[in-house]
């Protein structure tokens, strides 16, 4: 995950405040010597990590220690707060003009997601009750209108197109589409070039010209590091861009483009990419991205993601289910399949508060789950909703099904009867008002 490097560095330069009654300008200064070392590893642009470094020092120095905080509380409580000035402060948003269609153009180099993140954009817009129009504007790669409506499609969102058509009249026209048919955005997918160049900006100037777009996002891979800055930066000067989407911040990613990018050209991130599927793009809040750099983990935004994707009512349902102790197969593949709609295990974990940074030398295999998935389904309808039923023959039909041991089955067998144990001892007599034993919990 992005930014676990820059977390651990900076989570170790604060242990040696630990402990200390007050804060001298040495201490300060020796721990802001790490911090400036760790933001240039992660590929932080080197100015922008200097001012940084310079502004927490100034106001950590000398500063009396709050009531019932201690010194590295205060130095974390300090950089928190810069970290989140520096990447924008209060999360920015797309505009609303007062009459629809809101125009947003998407730019960027080759290969850097345009196409795909204007459909995670377009399904993002739907989600919130909107009723997004995509363009295609790339008549040059080969393939990218293909590509445009298949995933307008799973998006769940009509795709305008005009073959190899002038992407600029394309444009002008599907603004008027949009007017007729009650889209209230238009999001166009534009051509992207290996590197910038005259034809290039030429079309995109030409095209900004003739829709006057509310937003101009400029798509960037937050794998690219510092070079990421510098593609911001040249299409800011040459196209006033209004914000980033930055892709691929799941990956091994250092972080340096997210903490440069609004320092070196102004604009806000506005949203990020964080997976491969049309779910897997969130809206960027700069407090809660300093929190998961400084360890705090990210909540909130775990909160909204299982609100968003998690089924209410089969949560509901299963809770109901424990209480009374009728637990069964059923409900834990409804359980699994629930959880695996929230991306990656190490991604949930991440978000935790104080999980993040002790993540770097984990292994956590989702596979795992997956192997489980393929136990129960390879399980009979009755013998999920009975599971004493399964005897010596139907564990080795059901392994042999699945491709695992019976061994695994016993496990996952020995799994449910613990949990049902456990909810027994929870829903018992008095066992309202008295938490169970956890240690021997099986997950």
């Amino acid at each position: 995950m992005a930014f676990e490097g820059l977390t651990e560095k900076i989570s170790n330069a604060f242990k040696r405040l630990r402990g200390k009654g007050k804060l001298t300008e040495a201490d300060v200064k020796e721990a802001m010597r790490e911090v400036r070392l760790a933001l240039l590893e992660a590929d932080v642009n080197y100015k922008v990590a200097k001012d940084l470094v310079a502004r927490i020092t100034e106001r950590a120095v000398g500063e009396e220690v709050m009531e019932s905080l201690t010194p590295a509380q205060m130095v974390i409580k300090i950089v928190n707060e810069e970290l989140t000035d520096l990447m924008g402060g209060s999360g920015a948003r797309l505009k609303s003009p007062a009459h629809p269609p809101a125009v947003v153009m998407l730019c960027g180099l080759q290969g850097a997601g345009k196409t795909t993140h204007a459909a995670k954009l377009a399904s993002l817009l739907k989600s919130q009750g909107h009723r997004p129009l995509l363009v295609a504007g790339d008549i040059y790669r080969p393939a990218a209108i293909g590509q445009l409506q298949t995933m307008g499609e799973r998006a769940g969102a009509p795709v305008f197109e005009r073959g190899t058509q002038d992407p600029v009249e394309t444009a002008r026209e599907a603004v008027r589409h949009a007017r007729d048919y009650g889209n209230d955005y238009v999001l166009i997918d534009t051509a992207g070039r290996l590197q910038i160049d005259e034809v290039l900006m030429d079309e995109l100037a030409r095209m900004k010209e003739a829709v006057q777009p509310t937003d101009i996002l400029l798509v960037v891979d937050a794998m690219t590091g510092q070079e990421a800055v510098n593609v911001a930066k040249s299409f800011n000067d040459l196209l006033e861009i209004t914000g980033v989407i930055l892709t691929k911040l799941d990956g091994d990613t250092r972080g340096g483009a997210a903490l440069s990018v609004k320092a070196v050209t102004g604009k806000p991130i506005l949203f990020a990419g964080t997976g491969e599927k049309l779910g897997d793009l969130e809206i960027f809040h700069p407090d809660r991205m300093a929190g998961r750099i400084l360890g705090m983990g990210d909540v909130l935004t775990l909160i909204e993601d299982a609100q968003a994707k998690l089924d209410e009512k089969a949560a509901m349902k299963a809770a109901e289910k424990m209480l009374r102790n009728k637990l069964d197969f059923n409900d834990m593949l409804e359980q699994f399949e629930q959880v695996r709609k929230m991306g990656p295990i190490k991604g949930i974990l991440s978000k935790l508060p104080g999980v993040g940074n002790k993540l770097d030398d984990v292994d956590i295999d989702d596979r795992i789950m997956d192997r489980t998935v393929a136990i129960i389904r390879s399980m009979t309808p009755y013998e999920r909703s009975h599971p004493d039923a399964l005897n010596a023959s139907r564990k080795r039909r059901i392994a042999a099904g699945c491709g695992q041991k019976v061994e695994d089955v016993n496990r996952l067998l020995n799994q449910l009867r613990q949990t049902q144990k456990l909810m027994k001892q929870f829903s018992g007599k008095g066992g309202r008002r008295r938490m169970p034993d956890l240690s021997n919990l099986p997950f």
